[in-house]
């Protein structure tokens, strides 16, 4: 899905349920969905830049993304500047943290150990940074690198923008950013770290169980 159109999503999503709380609707009231959503999705390339990110963390122009067929987009989300596109998944929570009874750090907390559970499945140990949220691999040493970056936004406990997994990310397109601020520290994917495919579908499936577990809740379609 493209990046402008999932954005639009996103926000008819989050404005919906802002709208039930200022008004007392039951969340049942919510297209049926109790406390909200979840969208995964693939995009075509494009980077996005967060609220607080700095422009020259942006290596390149806009016109050169133009002429490698990438987008730009300067956006609400907390963090610096990533990238999106395919072989990666973005999760995006739309969810009322009231109603799942825990605030903003525990739930960004509930993300990262979910994708931890994920990689910890294809047997790769990945952990935190402390002072730098994501996913990261090796990174309390010289060559830590992210695998899953983490950006939100809420409002009134209700959130938007995620997570993106790199499963099969090229990831030469973040060499045109400093991804997420770092200058010093890498990126990596499921298929980098392994040397073989996997398959994306299951990854999916495995991000789905493991954020079921950890935010405590029932995720269906």
């Amino acid at each position: 899905m493209g990046y402008s159109e999932c954005w639009d999503l996103q926000r008819s999503l989050f404005d919906c349920v802002l709208d039930a709380k200022r008004t007392g609707e039951v969340a049942d009231n919510l297209l049926g969905h109790e406390a909200g959503w979840l969208l995964l999705v693939e995009h075509n390339p494009v980077y996005t830049l967060g609220k607080s990110g700095k422009d020259e963390n942006m290596l390149v122009s806009e016109a050169y993304l133009r002429s490698i067929g990438a987008e730009f987009f300067h956006i609400d989300r907390g963090g610096d500047v990533t990238f999106h596109g395919p072989g990666q998944i973005v999760g995006y929570p739309i969810l009322d943290l009231e109603q799942l009874g825990i605030g903003l750090r525990e739930y960004i907390d509930s993300i990262e150990e979910a994708i931890i559970g994920v990689c910890r499945e294809w047997g790769i140990e990945a952990g935190r940074v402390a002072g730098a949220s994501g996913v990261w691999i090796d990174g309390d040493t010289s060559r830590a690198r992210k695998i899953c970056a983490i950006g939100v936004k809420s409002s009134r406990y209700v959130t938007m923008h995620g997570f993106a997994l790199n499963v099969a990310t090229d990831l030469k397109y973040f060499n045109h950013i400093n991804p997420c601020g770092f200058v010093d520290r890498g990126v990596t994917s499921l298929e980098r770290e392994l040397g073989h495919e996997v398959d994306f579908e299951q990854v999916k499936m495995q991000v789905v169980k493991h954020l079921s577990e950890k935010l405590k809740i029932e995720i269906y379609k």
